[in-house]
């Protein structure tokens, strides 16, 4: 290989998301979708002035299996940019993406069928061989499998729930193994998985995705012949492993409050070689800003004589990050303060804001035991936190439980006032 290749690799679009937001009158679209749009503008904006060589797509371009063609059509826009400009990109499928029923095509099955020019989709594990600028670069994927897919009910007959979970890792791992053996050793060569691996850190795709899931670990997606290991899944950007690196890109835009912190972006990779000619990998995360989420946590005292005015000072202070943001306003107060409250000057005081909810906590004396605990002194998060470990739910399933229900809670409170 004469020179590098520059790869540009990011995951979890979720386009279709549009919690806490609102119809811009001048296009017609919701604005959390523009806010979706503008940041996979910004990374369609880069790959062609950067002349990047491969965008590695690794999974779920829309929330929903089943996307409006509203979605369609403008994840298709950026895709044709990227086409027409001569910048190659490979589509992998993630569970979003993949239907329920089998048989039913994936949404971005399509530029398959089209046949569209520098667009590869991959939807079953395989090896891909994608001419670029710079030559050729080797991709094996590795796309949301259900379980039947790896294993026939054959297989896991007479088995037990963690007989069949290393049944399956057992099968990926062989997977992942087997295409790496098919892969030319004179060029460059990545794993492209949208997978569960074990030990990341997770965001809000805890709360997405509803029952059991198979995961693998580090050891399991690593393989001497590659050079990179592209994830997809998990919406927190993080490296678990240097060489060779295994990278989760994280989601392109923050999704709801569980990614507040977060930065986000992608990663550009380059595979070049030494002076001797082994390849050598380096990669970099490149941030930019989106939408923001704002807390705003008050707790009123008993003997606060205008609890309106301690409301709005809190405000006027992070009235910088609210100008624009979606907020949560968190109230904690007396009950006999209650009525003292002015919403209207408290939600005149976020006008600013993208949008806002408000939730009050109101602390009560007469209370109604919960376990031990009370109900009127805990969020309902905690209250659901409680009731669960009184009914003696396993852990397992009471943290699925918890985290569908927070989201439930998270959406609810996002209404507008």
């Amino acid at each position: 290989m004469e020179r590098g290749v520059k790869i540009l690799h990011f995951a979890d679009l979720h386009l279709g998301v549009e919690t806490y937001g609102r119809i811009n009158p001048e296009t017609g679209l919701s604005t959390r979708l523009e806010d979706f749009l503008k940041a996979l503008d910004q990374l369609v904006d880069y790959a062609i002035e950067s002349k990047i060589d491969l965008v590695l797509f690794c999974g779920d371009a829309y929330k929903s299996r089943e996307p409006t063609q509203t979605q369609q059509r403008e994840f298709a826009k950026r895709i044709y940019r990227l086409s027409t400009a001569g910048v190659p990109i490979f589509l992998l499928i993630g569970n979003h993406d993949l239907h329920n029923a089998i048989g039913k095509a994936t949404s971005t099955e399509i530029f398959d069928t089209l046949t569209i020019k520098n667009v590869h989709v991959s939807n079953r594990p395989e090896v891909r061989r994608i001419p670029t600028a710079s030559g050729d670069i080797q991709v094996v994927s590795l796309p949301w499998l259900r379980r039947s897919d790896l294993l026939t009910k054959e297989d896991t007959k007479n088995l037990t729930y963690e007989q069949i979970d290393q049944r399956l890792k057992e099968t990926m791992t062989r997977i992942i193994a087997d295409k790496a053996k098919e892969l030319d050793a004179d060029l460059p060569a990545v794993l492209a998985a949208h997978v569960w691996v074990v030990g990341a850190k997770v965001g809000s795709e805890s709360s997405m995705t509803i029952g059991q899931e198979h995961a693998l670990q580090v050891g399991n997606v690593i393989q001497p012949a590659f050079d990179y290991i592209a994830l997809g899944h998990l919406h927190k950007h993080q490296v678990l492993n240097e060489n060779p690196p295994v990278v989760y890109s994280g989601s392109l835009a923050r999704l709801d409050f569980g990614e507040a912190e977060d930065e986000k972006g992608f990663y550009v990779v380059e595979i070049t070689p030494d002076e001797t000619g082994k390849r050598q990998t380096s990669y970099a995360f490149h941030p930019f800003e989106g939408r923001r989420f704002v807390k705003v946590n008050v707790e009123v005292k008993p003997d606060d004589i205008e609890p309106t005015s301690t409301v709005r000072k809190a405000i006027a202070e992070q009235q910088t990050d609210i100008k624009d943001a979606i907020v949560r306003l968190q109230v904690s107060m007396p009950a006999e303060l209650e009525g003292q409250l002015r919403d209207g000057d408290i939600r005149d005081s976020l006008k600013e804001a993208h949008h806002f909810s408000i939730a009050k906590e109101i602390r009560r004396e007469t209370r109604v035991r919960l376990g031990e605990t009370t109900a009127e002194e805990i969020t309902p998060a905690q209250a659901l936190k409680a009731y669960l470990e009184s009914k003696k739910v396993p852990a397992e399933r009471a943290k699925v439980l918890q985290d569908y229900g927070e989201r439930l809670i998270e959406e609810q409170e996002s209404s507008p006032i």
